[in-house]
This record gives structure tokens, sequence and C-alpha cells, in this order.
């Protein structure tokens, strides 16, 4: 009993404990899936992180030219009563001269020299300066586009004379501005031939319709101009129109075209109003959607 004992005890101490060798392939192959796996991860982060910041960075310049565009309008405005105003005068010459180079470069003042003189025939005085267009132009560069309305005196002979111009502003990180183009002549802004495409009476919206969602509009606009919140939550949805409390007085629906969407009618329509403050007629434009339940009512 013995023996079989120590036979099986020297069994026990002669198994070993199985073990996996990896080779070197298997370990080369296992470190560059590890290497790829944080690359890739890494790629990623530096990505997502390279779009926050220029997001950000997008953000901050958006708001500077938000921020700086009035203060850009300001100062050409500024800069164009002065530059586009003067007499004959050495005394105004010397005060125009003084008041321009608030705002130009020493290179434009010097440029500026000697172009209103005491031998020209003219006056000027600025009626109007309209800033059309603010646009950014370099990193810290607007060019800016306006027009000047003047009044040219020459003996007792007084003309109107617009005329439109570019000019460009640097403007320094803590806000202050310079002009770094003298004002050079651009296209006029003009009236643009566009017009909108006339609408046309929709067949499917039937005459009975017609007359009932017009006289219910009738009814509205003869209250609008003076109902409350609580009077208008009658005839509109929601807040599609807010109270604007005027001394209005109705006076006609003009050219009224309905037009069929779905369950609900569509009407583009002129309204003419008698100011009572100002006895001016006025005559405002509506793009409105109806539906009607038990009543109709404005829903956008």
């Amino acid at each position: 009993m013995f023996k079989e004992n120590k036979k099986q005890t020297e069994n026990v101490k002669e198994k070993k404990v199985r073990t996996v060798k990896v080779g070197t392939h298997k370990k080369s192959v296992i470190a560059l899936w590890v290497v790829l796996i944080a690359s890739v991860s890494f790629g990623v982060y530096k990505n997502f992180t390279a779009i926050d910041m220029h997001t950000v960075h997008e953000t901050e310049t958006i708001q500077l030219r938000l921020t700086d565009t009035n203060g850009i309008e300001n100062f050409v405005k500024n800069f164009a009563k002065s530059y586009y105003t003067w007499n004959n005068s050495k005394e105004a010459i010397e005060a125009r001269t003084q008041a321009i180079s608030g705002y130009l470069t020493k290179e434009l003042q010097d440029l500026n020299v000697d172009t209103i003189r005491t031998d020209i025939p003219t006056s000027s005085t600025v009626t109007d300066v309209i800033v059309w267009n603010i646009e950014q132009s370099g990193t810290d560069t607007f060019s800016a586009t306006y027009e000047v309305d003047q009044q040219i005196k020459e003996g007792e002979q007084t003309t109107a004379v617009k005329a439109t111009y570019t000019v460009k502003v640097h403007v320094d990180v803590d806000g202050d501005m310079v002009i770094i183009q003298n004002p050079t002549l651009a296209p006029t802004i003009e009236k643009s031939d566009y017009e909108p495409k006339t609408p046309e009476a929709d067949a499917s919206v039937d005459a009975d319709t017609i007359n009932d969602a017009t006289s219910f509009l009738e009814t509205f606009f003869k209250l609008y101009p003076t109902a409350t919140e609580k009077e208008l939550a009658y005839y509109v949805s929601g807040n599609v129109l807010e109270p604007i409390g005027r001394d209005y007085l109705y006076s006609e629906l003009i050219n009224p075209v309905f037009t069929k969407d779905g369950d609900n009618v569509k009407v583009k329509v002129a309204v003419k109003f008698l100011d009572n403050q100002t006895k001016a007629t006025l005559v405002s434009q509506y793009e409105l959607v109806l539906y009607k339940d038990s009543n109709w009512k404005i829903i956008m």
C-alpha cells in the first residue's frame, strides 16, 4: 500500500504545468496591433480636437467681425464727412487737413496734400453718407464701400453730387483703426431689375370658400391694429401675429390671392390702412395660412 502511494506521489511530481510559448513572430504581430490601435485612437482624438479648436477660432473671428463692423462703419462715416467737406479759405483747408489726419496713415496724409487748394472755385457740404458694405479682406483689414451725397457750390450755383467709393481700414487688436487705402471710386449701387413672380389664384379654392375667407380677413384687419393679445387669440393661433397697438383705420383688402394647401388655404394679400396720427395711407403685405374648423383661424 505504501508503495502504491509512493508511486502515485512520484507520478504527481512528474506532471509538469503546461505552458504556452509565444513565438517571436507572434509577439511582433501583437505589438504592431497595439501600436496601430494607439495611432488610430490618437489620430481620431487629434482630429476632434482640431475640429473643436477650428470651430472655436471661427466663432471668435465671426464675433470679432460682428463686434467691429459698427465701429468701422462709424469710423468711415465720420472720415467721409470731414474728407468731402471743404471751402477754399486757408483756415478751412487747414481745419480739413487736421481733421482727416485723425483717420489716415502718414503716407495717405502726404498723398492728400494740395487736393483742396485756395484757388479752386468750389465749396462742398456733405448731406449724407451711406455705408453699403463692409468685408474682411485680411486678418486685420476691412474693405468698406460707401456712398457720399454732396452739395457742391460754385458761385451762386449749387449742384447735388452723389458718388460711391471704397477705403480699406486696418483694425488693431485693441480696436484702434486707421485708413490704409485712399478713397477709390467704386461702382454705384443700383436698383435691381428683379421682380417677384406674381402669384396666381388656385382654381381648387371654390367661390364660397373665397368669399367666406375674405369676410373673415376683413373682420380681422378691422380689429387687428388695436387688438389685445387676448382678442387676437380668437383669430390667430399662437404668436403668428403679435399685437401692434397702433391707431390705424382699416380701409380695404387689395388683390387677395387664395391657394389650396391641403386642408388649409394660403392667402397673399395687401391691406390698406389709414394712420390716424399722420393721416397717411399705409399698405401692408401679408402671406397667411388659414384653417377653418368651426371658425376661420390664422395658423401661419
